[in-house]
């Protein structure tokens, strides 16, 4: 590997000029927001600055519709969801997920909203592309007539047991960020049932903005997302300040898992939207290059009873942005941390921790002790299907996990 050589730990798409044109022409190709009706075969979709932004609308519009002021997310989840609820002046209730895995403990779940009767929505979070365990959640969200938003931001191109991601539950947000599958540096995107479109549509007209100088900074930003993001310059964007703060001693900050509550809501350009479009063919070409390195992995790590994997179930379809292992001890993992470090290869983790254990979040709820969650943070490992990777360095991955 060169010193400087770094793979990407998600599969982003990456730019070309050709998906830039835009930036240039004033002519309008398509749009963003059909490409998804479309593919999700949806009746409706609204664009967002960003996938927390969506999310933040959704809850808004939830208050105009709901006197409910709880939402549920599992114990490991992005810490800008939390965020978002809280600026929503909604409250958060954390229930844990099952040992070695994203799903819900479906028992415990169904005892919360059986027992408060406060519960507004449930988060159904489908992460690393895995369709979440969607059965018990919509069990419980109808017993009790709780509305149920789905977590896409990593999940574009999976499904459910023949639906896709984003059509399952009431309301769904997606993310189009740096790194995030198709990208418009930073975006997102609202699904709903199409007696929410017009509530979607009036409380997002409330709330965002235009804001001129922000779209300009964008579109300089996703040229330098075309020129930065190859491995032989993505290190100097991701791994140099990554190792910077790791040198002040801020991890979360170093692994971008730090986050303010006030997030931007300003209004997606036309332009950036089409740049969206422009790459919108692409998708499912990536998506099955993504699941044949998975497919890879898995073939090659069967063997190793130390390790589980977090895979889709029969029935579903991942879109595999990255594959979850599962060490059977916190030691091995950390072994394994340390000789990836920098080896380049995209080898890496989805959070620090279970999300009742950031410190900046301990004023947002109660603190819980989220075992199963704990656990996975202790023992999981991501491995990267970027485009970029080589046959080669794929078995290079696979002989150090062998080793350890």
């Amino acid at each position: 590997m060169s010193l400087f050589k770094e793979i990407p730990p998600t599969a982003g798409l990456p730019l070309s000029l050709k998906d830039l044109l835009p930036i240039f022409s004033h002519n309008k190709p398509g749009r963003l927001e059909d490409d998804l009706v479309e593919y999700l075969k949806i009746p409706y979709a609204e664009i967002t600055y960003s996938g927390t932004a969506a999310f933040y609308i959704i809850l808004e519009a939830l208050k105009n519709i709901s006197p409910k002021k709880t939402v549920i997310i599992p114990s490991f989840i992005c810490p800008l969801v939390p965020l978002a609820i809280t600026r929503a002046g909604l409250k958060v209730l954390v229930c844990d997920i099952e040992k070695d895995s994203f799903n819900f403990q479906s028992y415990e779940l169904n005892k919360i909203c059986q027992e408060n009767k406060d519960i507004l929505s449930i988060v159904a979070l489908h992460l690393g592309g895995i369709p979440s365990g969607f059965a018990s959640i919509k069990k419980s969200a109808e017993e009790n007539k709780i509305f149920i938003i789905e977590d896409c931001a990593q999940s574009l191109g999976a499904s459910y047991q023949g639906k896709p991601t984003g059509s399952l539950g009431d309301f769904a947000f997606f993310s189009f960020c740096r790194g995030k599958g198709l990208t418009i540096y930073e975006g997102g995107a609202i699904t709903s049932k199409p007696e929410f479109a017009a509530l979607i549509k009036e409380t997002a007209k409330g709330i965002v903005k235009n804001n001129f100088l922000s779209e300009r900074l964008k579109i300089l930003e996703l040229f330098g997302y075309w020129i930065f993001y190859r491995p032989l310059l993505f290190w100097f964007v991701f791994r140099l300040p990554q190792i910077f703060w790791e040198l002040q001693g801020k991890t979360e900050k170093a692994f971008i898992e730090y986050f303010d509550i006030n997030f931007p809501l300003h209004r997606v350009s036309k332009t950036r939207k089409n740049i969206g479009h422009n790459q919108f063919p692409r998708l499912n070409q990536e998506i099955k290059k993504q699941r044949e390195k998975a497919a890879y992995y898995l073939n090659k790590l069967n063997g190793i009873s130390e390790i589980k994997t977090i895979t889709e179930s029969n029935g579903d379809y991942s879109n595999y942005p990255y594959l979850t292992l599962i060490f059977d001890q916190p030691s091995k993992r950390k072994k394994a941390l340390d000789i990836f470090k920098n080896s380049g290869l995209g080898v890496s983790r989805i959070y620090l921790f279970a999300i009742t254990n950031y410190s900046y979040l301990k004023d947002i709820y109660a603190p819980e002790k989220c075992p199963n969650a704990r656990a996975l943070a202790e023992k999981h490992l991501t491995l990267s299907t970027s485009t970029f990777l080589k046959n080669q360095e794929l078995d290079l991955i696979i002989d150090k996990l062998q080793q350890i």
